[in-house]
């Protein structure tokens, strides 16, 4: 299967959830609002969402895939299925242990993640006891992390990214029936999140199964294999959750400012989150499998190039993304949650934290697509160092900047945190002679950057002159912005042909083709 294809199999249906998962927003926007149980619930949530991405989707699949994917190239199937099994008993083992450690020091893990809740106990109760329902979620993920793992290694990528649907449907299925029945505390919603992660691992049980690669469950046992994914996920647990890290710090520093901000961060977040999961996760989750054969069948060439085209394509989907959120961050949050107890007050504030993001989403999406660069050499420990020097930076610059722009400033340090992050993976790669521009990347990615800018110019312009529709009742309103972002990519994709960075007749070839 070639690169595009398989992005655009695992971007369609990431996207399909995204928005299932704008779906969910509204709803929760409009039963909660920006108030003490939305806190409650979001700051609940973010607590197996990061040792999801720490452990789990992050560094375990880090570890596993790059080791599968060669075990699977070198030495068949069958080998390859037996060293998933040994790693689902270890992993299953060490996870149940987690989870009952986390059910009994949930308040102390409270403190660290909320502090500010503290100040408030009816607050801070609901946190904990939300926590404590959605904690063996953790548990479901991580299985389902190595089993879509195990199907991306074999290019069967469409099971896995359909996972994330089942939760968004849970949630919108609990959320209907707290409107129905009346329940505003959470809790509905905090049960759908452990539900939705058991039917999670069911279905992909079932998908490997379809694969002729169903997993059995063997007594747990630290093979030469399974010693070495472990050792290799160690420093990655950190390296590969560098995201979800800030954004912790993020809700926890939050938790100080005036009642709201945690949701208001929440909500610019998800919204930034559609391109991210779309194209970011998309990407980095094509090029790991086909980067780690290449580089175990010792084609260096193959792989700079598979690096290559995975920037190239990221950053033509990105750019002009990150620019139409900043432009158009207000009347796009405006449509989507402002109703209920949602209000003007919450938009205006929450679109400040969404342009904030948008600025730095380029730089995360380029951290998903370095990464598997050093994944894929076995090497977590470098993102590693780089991932604490950027958390440092993001801690010092979000305790200054929140200061002066409340969460609009801890927004703005987490996206100055991710550009370092970005940055340093990229010098790094290239000192190492890992990576480096080919003469098509040197030449297009100057252009796509020329395009997304001039995209910019036509959306603020556009933008002005559609004022007074934008302010109209929903029907025009709706109508205006879906004018606006139809103008925006059109104007971005006449100014990419025109620059010569896109060929559509390329384009459609390599969705055709194999990789060469």
């Amino acid at each position: 299967m070639s690169l595009l294809r398989s992005v655009a199999t695992v971007g369609s249906y990431t996207l399909m959830s995204r928005v299932m998962g704008f779906v969910r927003d509204i709803l929760t926007a409009a039963l909660l609002g920006a108030g003490p149980v939305a806190d409650a619930f979001f700051v609940a949530q973010r607590l197996p969402n990061l040792f999801r991405s720490l452990f789990a989707e992050g560094a375990f699949s880090a570890a596993f895939v790059p080791l599968f994917a060669g075990a699977m190239a070198q030495h068949g199937k069958e080998n390859a299925r037996i060293f998933a099994e040994d790693a689902l008993a270890v992993l299953l083992a060490a996870l149940v242990v987690f989870v009952l450690g986390g059910e009994i020091f949930m308040p102390s893990l409270m403190h660290l993640i909320a502090p500010g809740f503290s100040e408030h106990p009816e607050k801070f109760s609901l946190a904990i006891d939300l926590a404590r329902i959605t904690f063996p979620y953790l548990l479901f993920i991580a299985l389902v992390a190595l089993q879509g793992g195990v199907l991306n290694s074999v290019d069967r990528f469409a099971a896995a990214a359909a996972t994330p649907t089942l939760l968004n449907l849970f949630l919108i299925a609990a959320l209907l029936m707290m409107r129905r029945f009346g329940w505003h505390d959470g809790r509905a919603l905090a049960w759908a999140i452990t539900a939705a992660g058991l039917a999670q691992f069911l279905w992909l049980m079932f998908s490997c199964a379809q694969a002729g690669l169903a997993l059995r469950l063997p007594w747990p046992r630290l093979t030469r294999e399974v010693r070495r994914t472990l050792a290799i996920m160690g420093p990655g647990a950190v390296g590969a959750g560098v995201t979800q890290l800030n954004l912790m710090i993020s809700t926890a520093l939050a938790s100080f400012l005036p009642g709201g901000s945690v949701s208001y961060l929440y909500y610019a977040d998800r919204l930034n989150q559609l391109p991210l999961g779309v194209v970011g996760i998309a990407v980095g989750t094509a090029i790991l499998p086909p980067l780690s054969r290449q580089l175990r069948l010792g084609e260096d060439g193959a792989a700079v190039a598979t690096q290559n085209r995975g920037l190239e394509l990221a950053l033509l989907l990105t750019l002009p993304a990150a620019m139409g959120l900043v432009v158009l961050a207000q009347p796009i949050l405006a449509i989507l949650f402002q109703r209920g107890a949602f209000g003007a007050s919450d938009t205006a504030a929450t679109a400040a934290a969404l342009a904030a993001y948008a600025a730095g989403l380029p730089a995360f999406v380029l951290i998903k697509v370095l990464a598997p660069a050093f994944f894929a050499r076995h090497d977590t420990a470098t993102p590693v160092k780089v991932a604490v020097t950027a958390m440092a930076v993001n801690l010092g610059l979000t305790v200054i900047l929140m200061r002066f722009l409340a969460h609009v400033g801890i927004a703005l340090a987490t996206s100055g945190a991710g550009w370092l992050n970005a940055l340093a993976l990229l010098v790094l790669l290239m000192r190492r002679k890992h990576f480096m521009l080919d003469r098509r990347a040197r030449r297009n990615l100057p252009r796509i950057a020329v395009a997304a800018i001039g995209m910019g110019v036509v959306l603020v312009l556009m933008r002005s002159a559609f004022a007074p529709a934008l302010t109209s009742a929903a029907p025009i309103r709706i109508t205006a912005l879906a004018g606006l972002c139809g103008a925006g990519l059109a104007a971005f994709a006449i100014l990419a042909l025109a620059l010569g960075v896109a060929d559509w007749r390329d384009l459609r070839g390599r969705l055709r083709r194999q990789p060469a």
